[in-house]
C-alpha cells in the first residue's frame, strides 16, 4: 500500500500557505461530510450583490483552523499550558464547528429543514465522525459543547471575539471588496491571554477591538444584511416553502433525491438518524440552484414566477424604514396585485410580505470581551474603552422591511 502525505499545504489567499497539522485532521478534511462544503457557498445569495462573493465555507473552516493554531502558538509563548490533545481537540472543533450548515442554510433552516438549527447537525456530524476515527473526536466534542473544564477554550471556538468571527470578517471583506470589514485578526490574536481560566485582550490590543466590533456592524449593513441580498435570501425561502407547499400537496417537482426527501417528510432534531444526516450530507448549493432552474418552467405561477426572480436577478422591490411598517400597506398591495393575477390574496403573500431585520454589534447580554488591565484587573470592553461608539455599538438596531414586485411601485 503506498503511503500519502498528509502533512500537506493550502494556498490561502488571505493567510498564504496554511498548513495541515497531522494526519488525524488530513483524513477528516478528505472526509465527504468536510469535501461537500467546497460545494456550499460562504456567503448564500450575496454574489447577486458582490460578485465576488464565490467563496466556500470550505475555505472560511481552513481559514479558522489556521487562527486557532495562532492563537494557540500566542497562549502558549506565554505560558498558557495547553497539551497535544487540547491542541488537537482546538483545531479539530473550530474545523468542524460549521459543517452542519445546508445549501442557503438560513433560507433552508426556516423553509425545508424546519426548526433544525446548523449548530445541532454540526454536533450531529461529530458525532458520527467520532464513531468512523475510533473517539479520536471525543475531547473536541467536549469543548464544542462546552462541557470541558477549561472554559477559554470554548470562547476560542463561539464567543463574541472568537477565531470563526476573526476569519469571516477578514474573509467576507476580501471576496466581496467591502474595506470596511477588514480586522487585523493577526495583532488580535497577539494582544490575546488567559487569566483565570478566561479568555482576555490585554489592554494595548483594545483599539483592535473597537476596530473589530465597529468592522462587524458596517459589514452586518453593508454585506450581510444588504437590502438585495436579504430579498433575495427571503425570496428563496418563500420558493421552497412553495415547493414543499405543492410537494405535500401530491405534486411532482423535479428536483434531486434528497432535496425531494426534504420536502416530502417534516424533520425534527430527532428523527435526524444516520440514515437522514447521510440524506442530509448529499444536499448542496447545486441542489438548490438545479431546482430553481426547473421550476421556472412549472405551470405553478407562484414557483415560476419567484424561481425565475432568483435566476435571473430580477428581484423583488424592497423597502427599509426605521418605523414600523403599517398592516394596511401590505393589505392594500397585496389586494390590488391579486387582482391583477387572478390569485387569492393568502397566495399574493408570497410576493408581498413584512418583517424585521436586526444589527447588534456586541451583546452586554452575552459573554463579554475581557480586557485585561495594566494592573491585572479585568473590565468589559465598553467600561474600559475611551471611546463613546462602542456603547452605541452595544444598541441593538432594528429595521423594518416590506417587499413587493417591481411593477407595483
Amino acid at each position: 500500500m503506498t503511503h500519502i502525505n498528509k502533512l500537506k499545504i493550502f494556498n490561502d489567499p488571505i493567510y498564504g500557505f496554511i498548513t495541515i497539522p497531522n494526519e488525524l485532521v488530513y483524513d477528516l478534511i478528505q472526509h465527504p461530510y468536510f469535501q461537500r462544503l467546497r460545494r456550499i457557498s460562504q456567503m448564500g445569495l450575496s454574489y447577486l450583490v458582490y460578485p465576488g462573493a464565490n467563496h466556500t465555507r470550505f475555505h472560511h473552516a481552513l481559514g479558522c483552523m489556521h487562527l486557532m493554531k495562532k492563537a494557540i502558538d500566542t497562549l502558549r509563548f506565554k505560558d498558557v499550558v495547553i497539551s497535544e490533545e487540547e491542541e488537537n481537540a482546538l483545531l479539530i472543533a473550530i474545523l468542524l464547528h460549521d459543517i452542519g450548515h445546508g445549501p442557503f442554510s438560513h433560507a433552508m433552516e426556516k423553509s425545508i429543514v424546519e426548526d433544525v438549527h446548523h449548530e445541532a447537525i454540526s454536533l450531529l456530524f461529530m458525532n458520527q465522525l467520532n464513531e468512523e476515527f475510533d473517539g479520536k473526536l471525543s475531547l473536541a466534542i467536549q469543548v464544542f459543547k462546552g462541557e470541558y473544564h477549561r472554559k477559554f477554550m470554548l470562547q476560542l471556538i463561539s464567543s463574541q471575539l472568537d477565531m470563526d468571527r476573526m476569519d469571516y470578517l477578514k474573509r467576507d471583506s476580501f471576496y466581496t471588496g467591502v474595506a470596511e470589514g477588514n480586522v487585523n485578526s493577526e495583532r488580535l490574536i497577539q494582544m490575546m491571554n488567559v487569566e483565570n481560566d478566561v479568555l482576555v485582550i490585554e489592554e494595548k490590543g483594545i483599539y483592535s477591538v473597537e476596530k473589530f466590533l465597529l468592522s462587524r456592524r458596517l459589514m452586518y449593513w453593508q454585506a450581510y444584511l444588504h437590502k438585495t441580498s436579504l430579498v433575495a435570501e427571503l425570496i428563496l425561502m418563500k420558493v421552497l416553502k412553495r415547493a414543499k407547499e405543492l410537494t405535500l400537496k401530491g405534486v411532482k417537482l423535479p428536483c434531486s433525491e434528497p432535496l425531494m426527501y426534504f420536502m416530502q417528510n417534516k424533520i425534527t432534531l430527532e428523527d435526524f438518524d444516520a440514515d437522514k444526516l447521510d440524506l442530509f450530507s448529499q444536499l448542496d448549493d447545486f441542489d438548490i440552484i438545479s431546482a430553481l432552474k426547473s421550476w421556472q418552467k412549472n405551470n405553478d405561477f407562484i414557483l415560476s414566477t419567484l424561481s425565475k426572480m432568483i435566476i435571473n436577478r430580477d428581484l423583488l422591490k424592497i423597502k427599509l424604514s426605521a418605523e414600523k411598517i403599517p398592516m394596511e400597506e401590505s393589505q392594500s398591495l397585496k389586494e390590488e396585485f391579486a387582482e391583477a393575477h387572478q390569485i387569492s390574496a393568502v397566495d399574493a403573500g408570497y410576493f408581498i410580505f413584512r418583517g424585521k431585520i436586526k444589527n447588534q454589534a456586541y451583546s452586554k447580554e452575552a459573554e463579554p470581551i475581557r480586557i485585561l488591565k495594566k494592573d491585572k484587573t479585568i473590565e468589559d470592553v465598553v467600561e474600559a474603552s475611551d471611546q463613546l461608539n462602542l456603547k452605541s455599538l452595544s444598541k441593538l438596531v432594528t429595521k423594518y422591511y416590506i417587499c413587493f414586485p417591481k411593477q407595483l411601485i
